[in-house]
C-alpha cells in the first residue's frame, strides 16, 4: 500500500524525485527506450537489498516474504491503477476479443 502519511512524503518525495531523474538521465544514453526498465529493476532491487541489510543486517525468510509480497503488491496495485484503465481504453478503441463476451456473458447468465 503506498498511501502512507504526507510527511512521510515530504521527506521521501525530493529524493524519490531525484533517483527518477538519475534513472531517466541513465536510460536516455541507450539506444533501447525499453533500458529504462532494467536500470528500473536495478534501482529497485538494490534500495530494497540496502534497506534489509541498514534495518536488519542478516536476511530472514520473514524479510524474504515480507519483500515479495512488496514487490508483488506494487505490480498488481500499478496494473490496477494503469494498466486496467490503459487496457479498457484500448479495447473501447480497438474491440473486444470476441470469445471474452461470450464467457461474460455466460458468466452473467449463471448468476440469475
Amino acid at each position: 500500500m503506498p498511501y502512507i502519511p504526507s510527511i512521510q512524503r515530504k521527506n521521501l518525495d525530493p529524493l524519490i524525485d531525484e533517483l527518477a531523474m538519475k534513472v531517466v538521465a541513465e536510460s536516455r544514453q541507450q539506444k533501447n527506450e525499453a533500458a529504462f526498465v532494467g536500470i528500473l529493476n536495478y534501482v529497485c532491487t538494490r534500495l530494497a537489498l540496502k534497506v534489509i541489510r541498514e534495518r536488519f543486517g542478516k536476511m530472514r525468510y520473514w524479510i524474504i516474504a515480507a519483500v515479495s509480497g512488496v514487490f508483488s503488491n506494487i505490480a498488481d496495485e500499478f496494473y490496477r491503477r494503469v494498466g486496467v484503465p490503459y487496457e479498457d481504453k484500448q479495447m473501447e478503441k480497438n474491440k473486444d476479443v470476441d470469445l471474452y463476451s461470450l464467457y461474460v456473458h455466460e458468466i452473467e447468465e449463471e448468476g440469475s
